[in-house]
């Protein structure tokens, strides 16, 4: 393989297979929803991404979906749906006056499948049971069982990053995680907007010493990156205060959404959902911290190589996002490992991204099934941390684990 599409894949790999925390700053682009073919027409504001969840105006959505709304208040959503009165916990925004919320769980709550149509960028809400729902699945996706002393713990591969053909998951997703008395993923994404999170992520991901990215990278790097700027609607000086990770991780993310992948349909986003309307206890396994700490130690000389292999490779970067995600949909462990084995090429990178989070994960989960008390948990993890000698499989097993494909 050569190495350019070796770099690519790893790219591609750090933020749809590994990495949750990488600040996501893509332009947002229009957005439209639909419920049972029907376009729902906003009098007063529009759909929107927000750091990779797709928010909508929540009154006139429900009213779309003949929901009653009677109160929406300290991220507590009261509604009657076919007169039964539901409550559930969401995140909501105030855009202008208008109350926004999480396009996932509004349609879920209510009774329907949520679906995303990539080519129109459209969100689609179909009524279960009805005429046009399908009884496909998404995918196989990954999935491994480990019991120990009572306990037992799913180890689910994620892809951060995906969109609405990823869903339904197999029933044996869902009937695990309906058992689990925790969740575990990576990091608690939910609270990414939280003002705390947001200071943490701008203080790591900018230059807070009077420099800018042109002092930091070389005149030729500089100049395609102006170029691709210029090529994509975009400001040239647009990511001039961000240091070379957060900007290769920023067009990344542009392109992946303008592919129509979100973090919104990421499988941990779905799981994180959906334990916040069970209040279901998160746990994560690791920190906003110490995953954007890493990003921001890489050396100066791999954050410029990943700088420019995205921006030399900028125009096929959605093939190699589709391509990730029919690996994913097929479980192809096979194809999984192989684009895991593409970090080796790189020692630093191998060694942060992969090596060293991987027996921080296992440590944890060893302790998880170590502590006796009969619990289950439902782990949600990049899907490349899996496989491999360094995988979270392997060190599992290494310590005497039998480890279980689903």
């Amino acid at each position: 393989m050569k190495n350019w599409k070796r770099m690519l894949l790893s790219l591609t790999i750090s933020l749809g297979l590994l990495g949750t925390a990488v600040p996501a700053m893509a332009a947002s682009q229009e957005t439209s929803v639909k419920v049972n073919d029907e376009a729902v027409k906003y009098a007063t504001g529009a759909p929107i991404l927000d750091k990779g969840t797709t928010l909508v105006p929540l009154r006139t959505t429900l009213d779309a979906m003949d929901v009653r709304l009677t109160t929406a208040k300290d991220d507590t959503i009261t509604a009657v749906v076919d007169g039964k009165t539901i409550t559930l916990k969401s995140k909501l925004t105030r855009i202008d006056g208008v109350t926004y919320a999480p396009i996932r769980i509004v349609g879920d709550a209510a009774g329907y499948e949520v679906r995303w149509d990539a080519t129109t960028r459209t969100v689609l809400l179909v009524s279960k049971g009805g005429a046009t729902e399908t009884a496909q699945t998404g995918g196989r996706g990954f999935m491994w069982e480990v019991e120990s002393n009572g306990n037992t713990i799913y180890l689910v591969g994620s892809m951060h990053i995906a969109d609405e053909s990823f869903y339904p998951l197999r029933p044996e997703f869902e009937e695990a995680f309906a058992e689990a008395d925790y969740l575990g993923v990576e990091i608690d994404i939910s609270n990414a907007a939280d003002e705390t999170t947001q200071k943490l992520i701008l203080d790591l991901s900018m230059y807070e010493d009077g420099t800018t990215l042109k002092d930091h990278i070389s005149s030729e790097t500089y100049s395609s990156l102006v170029e691709l700027l210029k090529k994509s609607g975009l400001e040239p000086k647009a990511f001039d205060a961000f240091k070379p990770w957060a900007v290769q991780s920023a067009l990344v993310t542009l392109q992946s959404t303008t592919s129509g992948y979100e973090m919104s349909s990421g499988v941990d986003m779905y799981f994180i959902q959906k334990a916040i309307e069970r209040k279901l206890p998160v746990i994560g396994l690791e920190s906003y911290e110490s995953q954007l700490g890493m990003f921001n130690d890489f050396s100066k000389e791999l954050q410029e190589e990943m700088l420019k292999g995205t921006i030399d490779n900028f125009d096929v970067l959605d093939s190699s996002v589709n391509e990730t995600a029919e690996m994913w949909k097929t479980g192809n462990d096979e194809q999984l490992l192989e684009l895991t084995d593409t970090f080796s090429d790189n020692e630093e990178y191998n060694k942060a991204m992969l090596v060293d989070r991987n027996i921080g994960m296992a440590d944890k989960i060893d302790g998880y099934l170590k502590n006796g008390k009969g619990e289950e948990y439902f782990i949600v993890v990049g899907a490349a941390h899996y496989l491999g000698d360094h995988g979270i499989v392997k060190l599992l097993e290494d310590k005497g684990y039998k480890v279980e494909r689903k």
